[in-house]
């Protein structure tokens, strides 16, 4: 009997990233729920657990450094691994994003073998 497939919940306001990553990760068997920003997210996280999160950093409505903290607030969703997908990547960026709850960090544009090598550390 196969496995049941990963659920990974993607956060990201820009429809081609998003298409992307949908195609990465469906292509290696994960389900995908996408949301197009903040909202959106929270709301599926009312009742969904997914088992790991991606998220972009730049949103329009709720940057990802504060939805980051805010999710690791709630006990429920602060096992959930979030990995950060995002274009900031000067100095200081990546501890920063680390340090507002993210566990992982992934560079835009998004180079392949790195974007799996992360999403290993938390799916296996």
């Amino acid at each position: 009997m196969p496995l049941p497939s990963k659920i990974i919940l993607n956060i990201e306001d820009n429809f081609e990233n998003r298409m992307l990553i949908r195609r990465l990760l469906e292509s290696m068997g994960y389900t995908v729920i996408e949301a197009e920003n903040a909202r959106q997210a929270l709301d599926f996280l009312e009742t969904g657990r997914p088992d790991l999160i991606l998220m972009d950093i730049n949103m329009p409505d709720v940057d990802g450094w504060s939805l980051a903290r805010q999710l690791k607030q709630n006990p429920e969703i602060r096992p959930i691994p979030i990995i950060a997908i995002t274009a900031n990547a000067l100095r200081g960026d990546r501890e920063k994003t680390l340090n507002s709850g993210c566990d992982g960090y992934i560079e835009k544009p998004i180079d392949i073998d790195v974007f799996f090598d992360e999403m290993e550390k938390y799916l296996g």
